[in-house]
């Protein structure tokens, strides 16, 4: 376009209180036995790295894992369309974390039954009271949960910084095309290298 300015893809300018959110990065999503199994362990690979990195410099972790009531009531709607979830009812083995990425113990863990990690939540509330004006979201899937993580972040006035090689998706082309519109829209997308570099220039001045 020559004529007028571009409508989408304006940057977001990362800020210097950030948060890390690590979404449903649980075994469901990585053993093959699950019938919710995403092949993509690299994802789960690279946000071990974010994780790492983030400690290291004194940034707030946070996780999130879905979790329903017997018979899926909290899930309403969208426990009847996806009916896979059903694995995720109770404290079952589907829903715990995978090693690489185990919560410490004074990390938060966002239990949610919907989509965003805001949805229903204290995810918003908790960033707020720690003063982050960014949130760097890693996990699963990139079309699912980290896309609608990432567009509430936006709403609720975060910089979204989503990590292009730490989240995943059934197949790459579903992956590659929600980054596409993340970032034209929604979020800044960076890779693992740039988000650990970013990290350790702000965890000094991080709450």
């Amino acid at each position: 376009m020559t004529d007028r300015e571009e409508p989408f893809g304006a940057a977001l300018e990362p800020g210097r209180r950030p948060a890390v959110v690590a979404v449903d990065l649980v075994r469901a999503y990585f053993e093959p036995q699950s019938p919710l199994f995403l092949d993509d362990r690299s994802c789960l690979e690279q946000a071990a790295r974010v994780l790492a990195a983030a400690r290291a410099s004194g940034v707030p972790v946070l996780h999130t894992q879905v979790r329903y009531a017997s018979g899926g009531a909290d899930g309403g709607v969208f426990f009847r369309k996806v009916p896979a979830l059903r694995h995720l009812v109770g404290d079952g083995p589907w829903g715990q974390p995978m090693d690489e990425v185990r919560p410490l113990d004074d990390e938060v863990v966002v239990v949610k039954q919907y989509a965003s990690a805001f949805f229903g939540t204290s995810l918003a509330s908790t960033l707020i009271s720690q003063a982050v004006d960014t949130l760097v979201v890693v996990g699963v899937s990139t079309s699912g949960c980290v896309r609608a993580t990432a567009v509430d972040a936006v709403q609720h006035g975060f910089v979204p910084l989503v990590v292009s090689d730490a989240v995943g998706d059934r197949t790459r082309a579903v992956h590659e095309a929600n980054l596409y519109d993340l970032r034209s829209k929604y979020a800044e997308v960076m890779d693992a290298d740039d988000i650990c570099s970013y990290l350790r220039t702000t965890g000094t001045t991080t709450p």
